[in-house]
């Protein structure tokens, strides 16, 4: 496969700097269709960015001949079905976070991987930025000694500024988006902490609605227990006062601490001898060192970066934070 030619389905606004432009700018890759059931705004799109074709239907797009990549950027409550429709055409698939609205239709997403012996890979793309390796690196080389456990807490008012802009909030309407604001959020936090320490043995929590403000639960706690031993807690509250908002990481070893924000830009470490902070700017395109990784993936050049097989564990850990 010579070059990966990528369709987009569900031109949004998480495309509009995130990935949509970054396909274009990595090498062996090009956007060349897009796909919106609002055709004006599909065909706005298309316009702004210099893509050749665009879509109001999801199937003409898995039928553009000229498409063998797939990048799937709808709510998670359509994930599923365009990823096995994609699979099912020998089309390569990336696929937004949360994969999925629950761990069931994970599973049956890493089926399909199988059974039409695809290549598929999850938008946990924090795994490429250069802040979150470094951090990787510490912790690859025992700064802070052995990790004893991880304290996570995000804490955000009602509407929180990190959330993209929608015309409808399906962020907070469970049937969309499998939850809250927790599934819009933690999976990037939750992913890391698999990333960083591997295969968990157990798992629990609890979610709640505290304040009534939409159907989705705005209050989650969870726990989770490593098989290295490491214990990582969370907190997730999206209620407090906008005085009060938090995004904090703390992991504590047996020689010190390493503290950053998941949504921030630095990190901050000590231990019995050092005590340093590092600063660091984020790409242009936030997606765009992962979509580098899955372009060489897809062209069987490297390894995949997110296999779903690891998102399906993320899933079953959300479930167990926020199922009855």
């Amino acid at each position: 496969m010579n070059n990966i030619n990528w369709g987009i389905i569900g031109c949004g606004n998480v495309t509009e700097k995130k990935s949509g432009q970054a396909y274009n700018k990595t090498p062996n890759s090009k956007l060349v269709a897009v796909m919106r059931r609002d055709a004006a705004k599909a065909a706005d799109y298309a316009v702004r960015h210099n893509v050749d074709k665009w879509y109001a239907d999801a199937e003409q797009l898995l039928n553009d001949a000229e498409v063998n990549a797939v990048s799937i950027a709808t709510p998670p409550a359509f994930h599923l079905e365009y990823a096995i429709a994609a699979l099912k055409k020998g089309l390569k698939v990336y696929v937004e976070k949360p994969v999925t609205r629950n761990s069931q239709e994970a599973e049956a997403m890493a089926d399909a991987v199988i059974e039409y012996d695809g290549k598929l890979t999850v938008a946990h793309y924090r795994r490429a930025l250069p802040m979150f390796l470094y951090i990787k690196e510490l912790l690859a080389n025992n700064t802070i000694g052995e990790i004893r456990t991880v304290q996570i807490r995000m804490w955000k008012s009602i509407k929180p500024d990190l959330i993209a802009n929608s015309e409808t909030n399906w962020r907070v309407d469970p049937e969309l988006a499998g939850g809250g604001y927790f599934h819009d959020l933690a999976p990037h936090q939750l992913d890391l902490m698999l990333y960083y320490f591997g295969e968990p043995e157990a798992y629990h929590g609890f979610s709640l609605n505290q304040s009534g403000a939409y159907p989705a639960d705005d209050h989650v706690c969870g726990q989770i227990l490593f098989k290295n031993k490491v214990v990582v807690n969370g907190s997730w509250c999206f209620n407090v006062a906008e005085s009060e908002n938090v995004d904090s990481c703390e992991i504590i070893g047996s020689e010190g601490k390493i503290t950053f924000p998941f949504f921030g830009t630095f990190v901050s470490w000590k231990n019995q001898h050092v005590e340093q902070t590092v600063n660091f700017t984020h790409p242009e395109h936030i997606q765009q060192p992962m979509i580098e990784k899955i372009v060489k993936y897809f062209r069987g050049e490297g390894p995949n970066p997110c296999p779903i097989e690891e998102a399906v564990t993320l899933m079953q850990v959300m479930d167990a934070f926020t199922l009855p």
